[in-house]
């Protein structure tokens, strides 16, 4: 059923990964009428969407977009999600996550009369370290981020939930585990292995895959059901409330390795290479996603081989056409 065409919804920081998708399901799925944010520098290649340059760490910017276009529907995407990068730059994390986030919240208090539902996207890395014999973690799991982005995040959600309880705002907070799929960038594992594979294939390298700790063993879910819950977030989320988003099963990053060389029929060995290890690292969480099924009726709909395929097929048409 295609939803209220007349309301407006804005997704800020929509040139990253899940932007596009998301995008595409709010205006092609919902019937929304959908405006995009993104950088100066970057650029969007989704057609036939409004896109604005917006930089989050200038509060009185937000406040004029506001003002200009009143969106129904907010989805707060703009952040600095590469782990990696965090502890390389903790403090420029810590800007935009908090800060911009912040930004965002008290542009649209000030706004008098303007209640729009809020989207805030966290991170299952708020979790951290788990006690001994813990994997599936619910909402209420106690928070032990292991990592600067997961500390922003966690952050991030704590406002979101101050500000809905505080000043009455339509704020529903996610913690959405792994997701992956086609145009992922390579700083994250699973596009980082099909990105290596197809390029073996190729013949553009030697056949061997370099890689981080593979024992890890994470929750993985395809970005296109993801989009689906935060939609689905969006008009059946309580305020004020904390949502996993997650496929409810993990395996490690081996066995996600094992089936991207299996896909590619080639004779593929890998080896660690020490740059890709992180100071320390989680062995194992997966969602325990029984309060967003109960609230919204969202299941997951992709099955991993599939996704993984299809990024598999992305990187080769991206090599074979020299796309950067």
């Amino acid at each position: 059923m295609i939803a209220d065409s007349r309301k407006t919804a804005l997704v800020i920081g929509a040139a990253g990964f899940v932007g596009g998708y998301l995008a595409k399901h709010l205006k092609n799925d919902l019937g929304r009428d959908t405006v995009l944010t993104k950088l100066s520098h970057e650029s969007i290649k989704s057609e036939g969407f409004p896109v604005y340059d917006l930089d989050i760490l200038r509060q009185d910017d937000i406040y004029s977009l506001l003002k200009k276009l009143m969106p129904e529907e907010i989805y707060h995407l703009a952040a600095q999600s590469s782990v990696a990068l965090s502890w390389k730059d903790p403090g420029f994390t810590a800007a935009v996550n908090i800060t911009g986030c912040l930004n965002l919240l008290e542009a649209v208090r000030s706004i008098e009369g303007y209640s729009p539902k809020i989207l805030l996207i966290g991170s299952g890395e708020e979790y951290g370290f788990l006690p001994d014999g813990v994997t599936l973690v619910s909402e209420d799991t106690p928070l032990n981020p292991g990592n600067p982005y997961a500390v922003t995040k966690a952050a991030q959600n704590m406002f979101g939930s101050v500000y809905a309880r505080s000043y009455g705002m339509h704020i529903v907070m996610v913690r959405a585990f792994n997701h992956i799929g086609p145009g992922q960038l390579p700083q994250f594992a699973a596009a980082d292995f099909c990105r290596q594979t197809a390029e073996i294939m190729a013949g553009k390298r030697e056949n061997i895959i370099r890689t981080g700790n593979l024992s890890a063993k994470r929750d993985f879910t395809d970005v296109r059901d993801v989009v689906r819950a935060y939609g689905l977030l969006a008009e059946k989320g309580r305020d004020g409330v904390t949502y996993n988003v997650g496929s409810g099963e993990c395996l490690s990053i081996e066995e996600l390795l094992k089936e991207i060389i299996k896909q590619s029929g080639a004779e593929i060995r890998h080896e660690t290479d020490p740059l890709k290890l992180r100071p320390s690292d989680m062995p194992e969480i997966r969602a325990d996603i029984s309060r967003l099924q109960r609230d919204t009726g969202w299941k997951r709909e992709i099955p991993l081989a599939l996704t993984l395929r299809e990024m598999l097929e992305y990187e080769l048409d991206r090599i074979k056409n020299n796309k950067e």
